[in-house]
């Protein structure tokens, strides 16, 4: 391949970086992107020559380059070519488990990459590329299954007058034209194209590429033509809705999306999906439940790419050797403490989505709750998440700016009506998420511990003082589906016609929803005196039920008795949940949750 004498000098223009900054990004903002990750590609490629021998394949892609540069230029530009690059990089760096394939195998990569260059170009070559338990991926063409047994084997690649053939173990599968067709042994790239005349989005439904899951590849899985054509359906109304209701963000869409992944469903309304900083433009997703979730998703990942490509040009934060990079934070959208570069990504692009529902809960009237709901949830979320981190040392002059712009449009967000219900669930659920991870992951000082345990024991007439010391985050790994309530609220709004769901409604709620408890359910329905109830019934039987804690105390607020144990449970249970866990190992007859959480949230003794 010929390299080019010095690769350009990328800056944004002002107008394109105002964009980024306001979490908006034009056509233009994203062609400057584009041409920043075209040199970072070129760079990467350089760097992977110079520490391996590509051999026959780096001539042939010149080849292709000279015959075809468009071409070649858009097969280096395809996500898994980026995500296949820092791959290889890595792995010359450092090792390997037992699960990943050979190295030969991940470098040879190249060849497949080189071969479908050639094809493209229409050249007549020969070339070895591996086989990956029979299969041989070319990269954004598709994939040929040969009968080997070997795990890691090689084929030939033979193109001559126009005709292609893949070949090993002594059978051959002829790659069919035009590309995109599919033949005997052979499951093409497919090509999804939707939406009408000038507004069409051109994309790749890749399920053949390695490096089409991201972090880590995966082997080729086949879809379907049903599956295929259900994928391609849903994405054709997904983009009817993004075109209409946000014009701007699916025009930079069509500029800069390239490929989707698609991945098998999930749970409802708990849709997986994945960008990568290495792979600009492609997105990994489950199937979804519907066109919405699927339009929501990709405003959702797209936020992701343009981030990762201005992280490409500029930093956000400081490199945190002063010690900040340890710093854990509390973020809506996930079970797990995040750091702080992480929860700025998550921010970035639920601000997206915040701004997609608040479009959408005016387009749609058949959603309406649904849609006001789920602006409500997520204005408030992304609100709670910024005011952590706002004027944090770490952030450069553009990350201030950055946070602070986006914490104005959440400012005006906040201010705008929502009908009660629909704004009341909302504060329901993110109260809970806080409080549930709160319990989990928050651990107040040991001896302050101790203390209150010692208090209580002695008829003291509130806690020491030291137990509203700053708890340590310490991350819980056993914390997961922390967004159960907001699971059965939504399956409340999309459930039910009536203002309040039938009597048998909350049982058959939780059953479907993962990680839910009976209280959970029940609260969401309404009921807050049974939740009451129910979260007792499960702290009776499993004390250390951090979830419970959390419910408790919002089952008691909603309710309005109790007022100080609701406070507190609400604001700090992993008070309680702490000391009642030491106060079961030093006493045979553990005391009422209730009764504790009001002790606790007395004032100190």
């Amino acid at each position: 391949m010929s390299a080019e004498p010095s690769l350009p000098h990328h800056r944004l223009p002002p107008d394109s970086l105002a964009e980024l900054v306001r979490g908006e990004g034009g056509p233009a903002t994203l062609t400057s992107l584009l041409g920043a990750e075209r040199s970072r590609r070129l760079l990467l490629l350089r760097m992977l020559d110079d520490a391996t021998d590509l051999g026959p394949a780096w001539d042939l892609l010149s080849q292709a380059q000279q015959r075809a540069p468009a071409l070649v230029d858009d097969l280096l530009m395809y996500p898994q070519t980026g995500m296949w690059l820092a791959t290889a990089l890595h792995r010359l760096r450092g090792t390997a488990s037992e699960a990943e394939p050979p190295l030969w195998v991940v470098l040879g990569h190249f060849s497949a990459l080189a071969a479908a260059a050639a094809l493209r170009a229409e050249l007549d070559f020969v070339i070895e590329v591996p086989v990956r338990h029979g299969r041989v991926p070319l990269p954004t063409l598709g994939c040929a299954v040969l009968p080997t047994t070997e795990p890691w084997t090689t084929a030939t690649v033979r193109a001559e007058a126009g005709r292609a053939v893949v070949e090993a173990s002594g059978a051959g599968v002829v790659i069919p034209l035009p590309f995109g067709s599919a033949g005997a042994g052979w499951h093409p790239v497919r090509r999804l194209t939707v939406g009408p005349a000038g507004r069409r989005l051109e994309i790749a439904l890749d399920d053949v590429d390695p490096y089409r899951t991201y972090p880590q590849p995966t082997e080729p899985r086949p879809l379907s033509e049903e599956a295929a054509a259900h994928w391609g359906q849903l994405l054709e109304r997904a983009w009817a809705v993004l075109l209409r209701e946000q014009t701007g963000t699916a025009e930079a869409m069509r500029r800069s999306v390239f490929s989707l992944t698609p991945t098998a469903a999930r749970e409802r309304f708990r849709p997986r999906s994945v960008t990568a900083g290495e792979a600009f433009g492609g997105i990994e997703a489950s199937e979804p439940d519907d066109a919405i979730e699927l339009a929501v998703t990709l405003v959702h990942e797209f936020q992701h790419t343009k981030l990762g490509g201005l992280l490409h040009l500029t930093p956000l934060l400081t490199d945190g050797s002063d010690g900040g990079g340890t710093e854990l934070w509390y973020a809506p959208w996930r079970d797990d403490p995040r750091p702080l570069g992480g929860l700025l990504q998550g921010i970035y692009a639920f601000v997206g989505i915040t701004r997609f529902w608040r479009a959408h809960r005016t387009a749609a009237a058949a959603q309406t709750a649904m849609a006001q709901f789920e602006f409500a949830l997520w204005r408030t979320h992304v609100a709670t998440a910024m005011e952590q981190i706002h004027r944090h040392p770490r952030f450069t002059p553009l990350g201030t700016a950055l946070l602070d712009t986006l914490r104005g449009h959440c400012a005006q967000w906040l201010a705008e009506p929502v009908p009660e219900e629909q704004r009341a669930l909302a504060r329901l659920c993110t109260e809970d998420h806080v409080a549930r991870w709160r319990a989990h992951h928050l651990r107040p000082a040991a001896p302050a511990v101790d203390a209150a345990v010692r208090a209580w024991l002695d008829g003291a007439s509130g806690p020491p003082g030291a137990l509203a010391a700053e708890p340590e985050v310490v991350p819980d790994p056993s914390a997961r589906w922390l967004d159960s309530l907001a699971m059965l609220v939504r399956y409340r709004l999309g459930d039910t016609d009536d203002d309040r769901p039938s009597p048998d409604w909350p049982e058959k709620a939780a059953a479907r929803v993962t990680g839910a408890l009976a209280g959970d359910a029940l609260l969401a329905a309404g009921d807050a005196t049974a939740a009451r109830h129910a979260y007792l019934a499960d702290l009776a039987v499993q004390p250390d039920r951090a979830g419970a804690w959390a419910g408790l105390g919002r089952a008691l607020a909603a309710a309005d008795t109790e007022p100080t144990a609701a406070h507190l449970l609400c604001h700090h249970p992993e008070r309680a949940r702490a000391v009642h866990r030491s106060l079961r190992q030093v006493t045979d007859t553990p005391p009422d949750p209730i009764r504790l959480a009001t002790w606790l949230g007395s004032a100190p003794a």
